[in-house]
């Protein structure tokens, strides 16, 4: 399955496998660890399997999901969001000021190599910043933008398994859920839901 950093930033909130909601980045400690995690999506950019995240740069961090989860949220419309946050959503011009905003902390420069053996020239983009912390939360950034702008974007959608509070992209025309245990525990429940409304209304299950 193929992975965008955009998507693993919005899946920092997740089931917690009992009954809640748990937050990836809520400690400095966690944030370093899913920083570490998203090197491979990092590579060329930042220097993640390096970083270590304060708090400052967590709360960055958190800052620029919130922004990005509530534009998910408007990508999924008229289709209801993550429950996760539905209820708490930054409004849509602002994530969208946000986002713009944080991708242009970190300036890139054009760079042209003309090497012998290369056939002609080519060209390369440099970061100009040099704090990694700048070019991470500017990496984020861009990478939402880029998620958002391409083809992925008509096929995003939020979970609807019970208590699932995932963002995920649909790679096949029937797919309703993230993965399949989402779909094992939504069927359940739909079944449970006919059993317990068959008896409510007298007659015999099916």
């Amino acid at each position: 399955m193929e992975r965008w950093l955009a998507l693993e930033l919005a899946s920092t909130i997740r089931h917690d496998g009992d009954g809640g909601v748990t937050d990836d980045l809520a400690t400095a400690h966690g944030a370093t660890r899913w920083i570490h995690a998203q090197a491979d999506l990092l590579t060329g950019r930042v220097p993640a399997g390096e970083m270590a995240a304060d708090d400052d740069l967590r709360v960055e961090v958190i800052e620029l999901r919130r922004a990005v989860r509530a534009l998910f949220a408007r990508a999924v419309s008229p289709a209801a969001p993550s429950s996760a946050d539905a209820r708490q959503l930054m409004p849509a011009d602002q994530a969208l000021a946000h986002l713009n905003t944080v991708a242009a902390r970190e300036t890139v420069v054009p760079q042209m190599d003309w090497l012998p053996d290369a056939g002609g020239p080519t060209t390369r983009l440099l970061s100009a910043e040099s704090d990694p912390k700048i070019r991470l939360v500017a990496a984020l950034a861009r990478a939402a933008i880029d998620f958002l702008s391409g083809p992925q974007y008509t096929q995003l959608r939020a979970c609807s398994a019970p208590r699932c509070v995932r963002y995920f992209v649909k790679s096949h025309g029937r797919q309703e859920w993230c993965k399949p245990s989402c779909g094992n525990r939504a069927r359940a429940a739909r079944h449970y839901r006919r059993q317990r409304e068959a008896g409510d209304d007298g007659s015999a299950p099916s």
